[in-house]
């Protein structure tokens, strides 16, 4: 490992610092590494800043115009490049989505000249490599790492693209961001459960977990359902209307602190098709919150005790994740055994224990 007597130089390459679970995940990591002395680039592409970050900022979605032009592409590969090349990063940690593969293609061999790390953050793999595995190994086989998120994450890309330089560091939790913000208080007067995400993305299926919900005894014990997230919400506003129960649904839209909504539910849910790590599973649960998840591929299996910290649901059975709703509420020595052991059950993610790795991966050891 090595020490550092030098100041160390990363760059954080991001699309934004706002709304998404590998956005958070840069932001909370620029956090950590600027807390250790190390010198943090933050280098966006989309003009959106809402997370708590530390760290120089270059935000390339300023020079981002309405058309989006291939000049305007070209203008901004240049401004990265000379950007890249003034700075000598020692590291650079890519957190985006990359699925156009021939300004990837790019980016990788050529723009990038420091040890390069790249991330993965989604079951759904192609949207970070190719599905073509030439071009993923021409891409990727030759940087720093590949860094998965969860171990069927990691073992999904070796077996598909046999890459030989691909492990698994966990999302990270900053409890002292939880424990500042989730006390703040709330104008909510009614016991409710809570999910969080896009209103529009399909992944999601906030449209499957309203009818859950409104199959639910929940209603009946006056448990409403909030929704946090961004987005149009007109069509999940219709299916509750559908369903008869308009009133017990409600959508507060983006929220940047999510941990005093989570804080003041019963529980959480995540009814997603498929996912990476959820950051919301893992701040649920700092919040002292127990959740119930669809067993999706990949994440929810790796932070779920089931009936220990929460409840995994078979996967996709809408039935199955009605009857854990019921449970949640009916049986309250289960409930309150998955709330009291909720807290514990994130040290594996800690924001220290997690940078540590990052920090071993690079071989810096900070004195």
């Amino acid at each position: 490992m090595i020490l550092s007597h030098k100041n160390f130089k990363i760059a954080l390459i991001g699309y934004r610092l706002s709304g998404g679970g590998s956005d958070k995940v840069m932001a909370t990591l620029s956090l950590f590494f600027e807390k250790k002395g190390i010198e943090i680039h933050n280098i966006i592409v989309i003009d959106e800043v809402s997370y708590p970050y530390s760290g120089k900022l270059f935000n390339l979605g300023l020079l981002k115009n309405k058309s989006n032009g291939i000049f305007n592409k070209i203008k901004r590969l240049i401004s990265l490049r000379k950007y890249l090349n003034e700075n000598d990063f020692d590291f650079i940690i890519d957190f985006r989505f990359r699925r156009k593969v021939i300004q990837e293609l790019i980016i990788a061999r050529f723009l990038y000249k420091a040890k390069t790390i790249f991330t993965v953050h989604s079951f759904l793999i192609d949207h970070y490599m190719p599905n073509n595995s030439w071009l993923t190994r021409l891409m990727y086989n030759y940087c720093y790492a590949n860094v998965a998120i969860t171990n069927e994450m990691e073992e999904l890309i070796v077996k598909k693209h046999q890459l030989k330089n691909v492990l698994t560091i966990s999302n990270p939790v900053n409890l002292e961001e939880v424990y500042v913000k989730c006390d703040e208080p709330i104008s909510i007067d009614f016991e409710y459960i809570i999910a969080i995400g896009q209103y529009e993305s399909n992944i999601k299926q906030f449209d499957k977990l309203i009818m859950s919900y409104a199959n639910s005894v929940l209603k009946d014990k006056q448990i409403h359902l909030v929704i946090v997230g961004k987005g149009d919400s007109s069509e999940l506003k219709n299916v509750a209307k559908q369903c008869n129960i308009i009133d017990f649904v409600h959508f507060l839209g983006y929220q940047n602190n999510p941990f005093k909504y989570f804080k003041n539910s019963r529980f959480s849910v995540l009814s997603s098709k498929n996912e990476g790590l959820p950051n919301v599973i893992l701040e649920s649960l700092a919040c002292g919150i127990p959740v119930v998840s669809f067993d999706c591929p990949c994440g929810p299996r790796q932070t779920i005790s089931n009936f220990k910290n929460g409840i995994l649901v078979e996967n996709q059975n809408l039935e199955k994740l009605t009857e854990a709703m019921n449970i949640m509420v009916n049986d309250e020595k289960i409930y309150l055994y998955c709330k009291e052991n909720a807290r514990e059950s994130v040290t594996p993610f800690l924001l220290e224990t997690i940078g540590k790795q990052w920090l071993d991966l690079m071989q810096i050891n900070i004195i």
